[in-house]
């Protein structure tokens, strides 16, 4: 990725929506210019999709919990494609430590979690964190141009 590239990527996470022509304006590239890289970004797998952030509070769910689950290796193909069909899971995550799984994943309430949690322990042992706030969101990576360092790391 050259300067652009990076440039491209880091206003779309800033916000997806914007028009070509903005984009184009903000890079310095005719709208062409800027779709034929904003395709090859796809292309490459660099840029994976575009996506609405969504208050899960105004649709309803109210309870965001991050689920462990220990489970032996055997288990993991089922349980994986188990929780590719479960609405509820936001995020899966193969992780070190005590546990084999990370799940994030939203409900509606205490007996919908309860109900999910029950069926995952037939793949292991679970532990449960409820989420009480966000004082940090999910948010985009920072992307530096070249040459640039990193805040906070002396230069080199």
């Amino acid at each position: 990725m050259d300067r652009i590239d990076r440039a491209l990527v880091k206003y779309l996470q800033e916000n997806a929506r914007y028009s070509l022509k903005q984009l184009s304006e903000k890079v310095f590239l005719s709208s062409p210019a800027v779709a034929a890289r904003i395709e090859k970004l796809q292309r490459d797998g660099i840029i994976t999709g575009f996506h609405a952030d969504i208050d899960l509070e105004k649709i309803d769910y109210h309870i965001v919990a991050f689920i462990n689950v220990d489970m032996s290796p055997k288990e993991k193909p089922a349980f994986i494609q188990f929780v590719k069909d479960e609405p509820s899971v936001l995020e899966c995550n193969i992780v070190s430590g005590s546990y084999t799984m990370l799940l994030k994943a939203a409900f509606q309430s205490t007996v919908e979690m309860d109900r999910f949690i029950s069926k995952i322990q037939r793949y292991g042992s679970t532990e449960t964190h409820i989420v009480f706030s966000t004082p940090i969101p999910a948010r985009a990576i920072m992307i530096q141009d070249e040459g640039q360092e990193a805040e906070g790391e002396p230069a080199r």
